[in-house]
């Protein structure tokens, strides 16, 4: 098998203009992730993210793979993610636009090519370096592989998660749980980030939440970790309810025949951000059952537009105090059917309540996320010159 080599066009250039009044409007930042932009919860998240620190910096680029929509086999299915496309990068357009970047800090979000391609130019170039510890992706392998190929792929991200937390001056992590995981990795440094929201979130009307719970849904990865086959049979046992299944994925086609006699049961496929913000508008309720997940940025994009979500208590989001009241826990063995009937006979003035609350929290934790970003580049960034190669 092989690896399919980067499109020209993965070097994701972003216009940048400086806001004047934040701490970071002379640091320069190249950040270089596996993940595709929007793809996964990595992806989104920095595309989110730079959407709104391309104005708090001087400059900023993400070296990342393109999706071109051409077929190629893998040497390693992304954990997880088996259709997002494992690909090499390629050395002399990174190089010509590290050189054109003169970045002042990396940060290596994924242990994959691009992760570890970050840090060898930070140490060729001299520049300071940092990496990010968003997923698990061990525990995935563990979900998704076979025991030889499990074996295989732990090693490799071991081996790279360590290489790379130990060449950081510091770690960053979502959620605080992950913090003895990369200290066992060999990070001296860990620091918690909050997570960011995508602007349409924010600058887009809320519509009034409905008056009682009538229409529920689900927005994400068709996979696994996120039990979405639990969702189906909460709606066979709640057919007054109607629930939208949106996302794709390695199971899209078994959840959808085993949904095939529910009338209440609607799939969307992939839904853009548009189309996300549509679905959460005209909805009740969010739901994230998931078995695993690092932080549940939907969750906070549901509050966002000022609905409220039911996510599994494993979930990093319920880390974030102020997002607490926006948020219903389903608790490790509860049955997800019992929550949300429980949930639906919650009088009208909850939900009235409820909806002010999330976009209040949703909103005040993203900006305190863009601030928090900024001030952790100007710690860690070097404003020497950058040191061509």
């Amino acid at each position: 098998m092989e690896l399919k080599t980067e499109s020209k066009n993965s070097i994701n250039s972003l216009p940048i203009s400086p806001r004047g009044d934040s701490p970071a409007t002379k640091v320069r930042v190249a950040f270089f992730s596996d993940s595709l932009p929007e793809r996964n919860g990595t992806g989104a998240y920095y595309h989110d993210l730079a959407s709104q620190l391309k104005a708090e910096v001087a400059a900023l680029e993400i070296f990342q793979p393109v999706s071109n929509g051409q077929h190629s086999r893998l040497s390693l299915p992304m954990p997880g993610d088996p259709m997002q496309r494992l690909v090499i990068p390629n050395l002399i357009r990174i190089q010509k636009g590290l050189k054109a970047l003169k970045p002042q800090i990396i940060v290596a979000i994924t242990p994959g090519p691009f992760g570890l391609l970050g840090l060898i130019m930070a140490k060729l170039t001299g520049t300071r370096f940092i990496s990010a510890f968003h997923t698990d992706f061990e525990q995935l392998a563990r979900i998704y592989f076979n025991p030889l190929s499990r074996t295989f792929a732990n090693g490799y991200l071991r081996t790279a998660n360590r290489i790379l937390c130990k060449s950081s001056q510091a770690v960053l992590v979502n959620n605080s749980k992950l913090k003895e995981d990369v200290i066992a990795l060999g990070a001296t440094e860990v620091e918690v980030m909050g997570t960011p929201l995508q602007p349409a979130f924010l600058q887009k009307p809320v519509a009034p939440p409905p008056a009682s719970v009538n229409r529920i849904c689900f927005a994400g990865r068709l996979a696994a970790e996120k039990n979405v086959d639990k969702i189906i049979q909460a709606a066979r046992k709640l057919p007054s309810l109607e629930f939208i299944i949106g996302g794709d994925g390695p199971l899209r086609k078994s959840l959808q025949e085993s949904a095939k006699d529910l009338q209440n049961v609607h799939f969307t496929g992939w839904l853009n951000r548009e189309q996300l913000i549509e679905i959460l508008d005209t909805s009740s309720l969010l739901l994230l059952p998931s078995k695993l997940e690092t932080f549940g940025s939907v969750a906070l994009e549901a509050m966002a537009r000022g609905r409220p979500a039911l996510v599994s208590a494993n979930a990093g989001i319920h880390d974030w105090p102020q997002l607490q009241g926006g948020l219903f826990t389903l608790k490790p063995g509860q049955d997800l059917t019992i929550a949300i009937r429980n949930l639906a006979e919650r009088p009208e003035a909850i939900w009235q309540q409820k909806a002010s609350f999330c976009r209040a929290a949703a909103e005040e934790l993203n900006q305190q996320t863009i601030l928090q970003w900024a001030e952790i580049l100007v710690k860690y960034a070097n404003t020497k010159s950058y040191k061509e190669t």
